[in-house]
């Protein structure tokens, strides 16, 4: 647009002042990024309507008003990549090919100071090189630039990519900030990236110098947990290699891991690129208590650990204590998710296929079955859950593990599905029809625990807070307590002579069992406040007078939960309280009690609610 043009929308709108240079630029030819448009080339302004003809992506000759456009519209410079995309195509889709760190660059000479966050960087990159292959190809553009002395890389998104003005290596940038950091965190990975650094290119650092500092940081440092420690020597003892350093350092490796009740927990904590070289030095340090040690970490494990581990036995001549320790741990019902997962993945790998044919039985699957409760129960928030996962997906598992199982061991499979809190309904229902695919007659129970939810318990509200409480401090406190304990008695040693260990696990049963008895009665409760009964006919919610004995008492029928014997209430679900549904006054009722039969005469009935 023209300054006459421009002075014109500015005396007519003065708001637009401070947008002068803005919609100077806004000129035939210029290219424009619209918040809602994208990309786009100014082909025309008339003068006589005041409004800019844009040609946008997919989009021709769109007419749009300037004034509208000052906000949410951008004007690029000339040296923009997405504007030198447009003016020379082939040229830079030849250099997202040939060079992807010239291509990064080029894109950074477009920016005020050369420079943009790694956010904007990726966006507009992006739709350079086009969303399908941008993934792809910014996963080897990435390697590229860290490599390459001319850019400043940054550590988060929300930081920048700098075009510098004089090129630093790898090395020196790594070095430099080695030097101004305190964090020893920080130098470790720093020291990582150096030794990766100068595996392409032949260090000119001072290595002796980076050596003593990290060996400082990593003795002295209270930032650092056990497993950090560990991780940070190993990597300090592989920069000795790098600087020729060959007398041993303190602390040493071996050291950090004596003793062996910290195994578990670091463990649990080191990178994953470590676990193997990790147990190595458990192999090395603890030379004669290295299979059992390997086997406790086994039992713990976490995710890839769980596989080093095993192939760490496997491969040191372990495989049939392997499979007996496997075998043990079933039948102890010990075998944990992660050990579960794994057995279930590789049950027809070449490999372990052998070692593992003993264990795919309908036992497994029971252990599938409580592991996914308990990660269930123990989960705080809607998480994914492995081993459900894999049992919804693997097509074939149930069947491996039913191919052994009688009707009967298949149904009480079935039933522990269905009260499982680790699926949803939907899911339920497409599992058990696999169990129904191999044993139909488990289809009867499915139409039971439909008719079981149709009947409903009529109840009062106090009864109902009260079940409602018992279920909450069962779910909330016994069970968390129990596994408390379970994992206490674990830790005293061998479980087939552990009495606390066995009694922990009677008591878990019990109270897995209460969980869900409690579940179903709360699902099927209705609370009532027994307005509904009549004095007609004894109902739930009567005071009926009955002749007994030849003595008159009176009894409250009341909900399924509300019986308290001493003072006459009673259930509609005892045998009395059954029995006076729908009589009338005067009626003779024959109620079975104790070995025989008591005849009753009604002599009144009253509403309760009265």
């Amino acid at each position: 647009m023209n300054s006459a043009a421009v002075s014109t929308l500015i005396s007519k709108n003065p708001t637009l002042r401070g947008h002068k240079a803005k919609l100077e630029a806004m000129e035939p030819n210029a290219y424009v990024v619209h918040r809602s448009w994208g990309f786009g080339q100014i082909k025309a302004f008339d003068e006589a309507t005041y409004r800019l003809t844009i040609d946008f992506v997919g989009k021709k000759s769109h007419d749009m008003d300037p004034t509208f456009c000052v906000t949410t519209m951008e004007v690029l410079p000339k040296k923009h990549i997405l504007v030198v995309k447009a003016e020379e195509s082939d040229r830079i889709t030849q250099l997202s090919v040939d060079s992807p760190a010239d291509l990064v660059v080029e894109a950074l000479k477009g920016y005020e100071n050369h420079a943009t966050t790694a956010i904007d960087l990726e966006i507009v990159l992006a739709q350079v090189i086009g969303e399908e292959k941008f993934k792809k190809w910014w996963t080897t553009a990435k390697k590229a630039v860290a490599n390459d002395p001319r850019v400043s890389v940054p550590e988060k998104k929300t930081e920048c990519y700098i075009l510098r003005e004089i090129p630093v290596s790898a090395e020196d940038e790594i070095l430099e900030q080695f030097t101004t950091t305190r964090s020893a965190r920080r130098k470790i990975s720093l020291v990582e990236e150096l030794i990766t650094a100068s595996k392409a290119t032949d260090t000119k650092a001072d290595l002796s110098a980076i050596l003593e500092s990290l060996t400082d940081a990593v003795r002295d440092s209270n930032q650092l947990d056990a497993a950090e420690r560990l991780y940070g020597a190993s990597v300090r003892d592989h920069l000795a290699k790098l600087a020729k350093h060959t007398a041993p350092i303190d602390p040493t490796q071996a050291s950090l891991i004596a003793n062996v009740r910290d195994l578990p927990d670091i463990a649990e904590k080191i990178p994953v690129h470590f676990q193997s070289d990790f147990l190595e030095l458990v192999k090395e340090t603890h030379p004669v208590e290295c299979r059992d040690l390997v086997f406790t970490l086994l039992k713990v494990s976490q995710g890839k650990f769980t596989t080093e581990c095993i192939n760490f036995l496997v491969e040191n001549g372990y495989s049939d204590d392997l499979a007996a320790a496997l075998k043990r741990w079933q039948t102890e019902q010990n075998l944990r998710a992660p050990v579960l997962l794994w057995i279930v993945k590789n049950r027809h790998s070449k490999k372990f296929a052998k070692l593992l044919n003993d264990l795919i039985d309908p036992r497994l699957l029971s252990a599938i079955f409580f592991g996914i409760d308990y990660e269930a129960l123990q989960a705080a928030s809607a998480r994914r859950i492995p081993l459900a996962d894999i049992l919804s997906e693997d097509p074939d598992l149930i069947s491996d593990l039913l191919s052994t199982a009688d009707p009967e061991t298949a149904r009480d499979l079935a039933n522990t599905l269905l009260l499982n809190q680790g699926f949803e309904e939907l899911t339920k229902k497409s599992l058990l029809a696999r169990f129904i695919k191999i044993f139909p007659n488990i289809q009867s129970l499915v139409a039971s625990d439909a008719e079981s939810k149709e009947e409903q318990l009529l109840v009062s509200r106090a009864s109902y807070d009260r079940k409602r409480e018992e279920y909450e401090n069962i779910v909330s406190k016994k069970i968390p307590e129990n596994s408390k304990s379970i994992a206490a008695a674990r830790e005293h040693g061998d479980l087939r002579e552990n009495s606390e260990y066995k009694m922990a696990k009677q008591d878990q049963t019990v109270l897995m069992a209460q969980k869900s008895q409690l579940e179903r009665e709360l699902a099927r409760a209705r609370v009532t406040d027994f307005k509904e009964a009549t004095a007609d006919q004894g109902s739930i919610g009567s005071i009926i007078e009955l002749l007994q004995g030849g003595v008159n008492t009176k009894y409250t029928v009341l909900g399924a939960w509300d019986s308290d014997p001493a003072n006459h209430v009673i259930s509609y679900k005892t045998p009395l309280g059954a029995a006076l549904l729908g009589r009338k006054v005067g009626e003779t009722v024959n109620v079975k009690s104790g070995g025989g039969e008591e005849s009753v005469k009604i002599l009144s009935i009253k509403r309760y609610a009265n």
